[in-house]
Formats: C-alpha cells, structure tokens, sequence
C-alpha cells in the first residue's frame, strides 16, 4: 500500500527515481539531513541502478591515487563524489544501488553496530537465493563475499556517513556488471582487506546473476518496510546538486 506519511518508527520503502547519480547522490545526503534534524523519523530503503558507467569516490578519496581520471575521459565515464567514506567504486547497469537511511532522536550506535544492523539482515536475504556454496558472507569491515575459484570474491561494497542522529548507509550489488571496466578505469585500491591478498579486480569482484529485480526484492525482505512513498526532498536534491555533486571542486577537491 502507497502512503505519503509513515508512521513515527516505521520502515518506509522510497519508490523515487530523481535521475543521474548526481542526484541519487543528492537524494541519499538529503534524506540523512531529514534523518538527523528528525524531519522525518522513519527509516528509509529504496534502491537504484545508474543508466551509464560512473565513477564515484568517497569522501575522503584522493582522486588520481584511486582512479585513472585518462581512462575515465576516453570512455566517457563521468566522475563524481559521494558523502559517505570508503573507496573509489564503479557503477553502471548491471549494479544495483541500496540505500538505507535511519534516525537516532538519541545518537547513533557505534560503527561496527551499524555494519551489522545493516549486513546482517541483507546477506540472509541474499543467501536465500543465492545459488552458491556458503551463501553470501561479510568480509572485512562491509564488503558481502561469495566463495569462488579464487578464494572468496567481492559481491557488494558498501559505505556510510554518520551524524549524531542520522546515518546513511549505501552500497552496491553486483549483478550483471562490466567487471572488466571496473579493471580500465580504476587503479589497485591504497588499502584492501586482508582477504583480498593482493588479487586484481578481475579476481577478486563476482556478479551474483540473480537480476535487478530479485536482488530489489531481497533488500526488501531484508529491512521489511512497512509501507512505501513516493515523495521526495526535491527543492533540496536540485540544491545539493547545484552546491556540490555537479561540480568539479567538489569532486577534485582531494
């Protein structure tokens, strides 16, 4: 059932296409500022999928340390800046975008209490359908993993931004995805986790091949939304994109 206002508490699916990764972007750091000023009280799910190859880097990245920026502009793939931490990512079709956006009137839990309230739940959803030995699992501090012919093979990256009465939490799926691209255009990452031991892109990423719509449906089944909506924070959204996502000092600024 479609409803317009949720009640206080309740987990609330986001059924809204605001456009290019830019204002996705824009959407998910407008939605935590509603989070955090206690705007909206509810918890927000919704998911996504960019129409073009992207490069998005955390907020923290250093752009030519992580991304080859003359690989980018010969396959015209757009580079952008995301306000979460974590490493520099690719997206595109064939990766499924998740978001979750949560408030705490009290504060925040802890970092790693955050990773698992929201992995725990999605890797059980995704190893109800997923069709491989173990399931999905967490690696590292937020990495999903499945079990593959070179040790174990990144799924779903994912990253956050915490404020003392918000959090955003988003990531990626790999599904159907050019995984080879992800080999063109981004460089070794600076860190790894230990799982990682070194391996290239190619042998260390994994597309799950369940399809847009069954991985849609596991991130449902994983936060149980009570009902869903449609609005959106649109006068803001076009605000942060004009401020910040569009801009070239915003994404070349590190």
């Amino acid at each position: 059932m479609r409803q317009r206002h949720a009640p206080t508490g309740a987990t609330v699916w986001l059924d809204a296409d605001p456009g290019p990764v830019e204002a996705q972007l824009a959407l998910d750091e407008a939605l935590l500022e509603e989070a955090h000023a206690a705007t909206s009280k509810t918890t927000v799910v919704r998911t996504w999928m960019a129409r073009e190859p992207v490069v998005v880097v955390g907020s923290s990245s250093r752009l030519e340390e992580e991304v080859d920026v003359g690989a980018c502009r010969a396959a015209g793939a757009r580079i952008v800046r995301r306000p979460s931490g974590g490493l520099t990512v690719l997206l595109g079709p064939g990766c499924l975008m998740w978001s979750v956006v949560e408030s705490f009137p009290d504060m925040a839990p802890t970092i790693e209490r955050i990773h698992a309230r929201m992995l725990d739940p999605l890797c059980a959803a995704l190893s109800r359908i997923a069709p491989v030995p173990g399931g999905v699992s967490r690696r590292g501090s937020s990495d999903l993993v499945v079990a593959g012919d070179t040790g174990l093979r990144k799924v779903s990256g994912n990253a956050l931004r915490v404020r003392p009465h918000g959090v955003l939490y988003h990531g990626t799926l790999l599904d159907e995805f050019d995984l080879g691209l992800v080999s063109r255009l981004l460089r070794h990452p600076p860190r790894e986790p230990e799982y990682r031991g070194g391996r290239q892109h190619g042998d260390f990423l994994a597309n799950l091949r369940l399809g847009a719509q069954a991985l849609s449906d596991a991130v449902r089944e994983a936060f149980a939304p009570a009902c869903s909506r449609s609005d959106w924070p649109r006068a803001r959204v076009a605000e942060l994109v004009e401020e910040r996502y569009s801009r070239h000092e915003w994404t070349e600024r590190l």
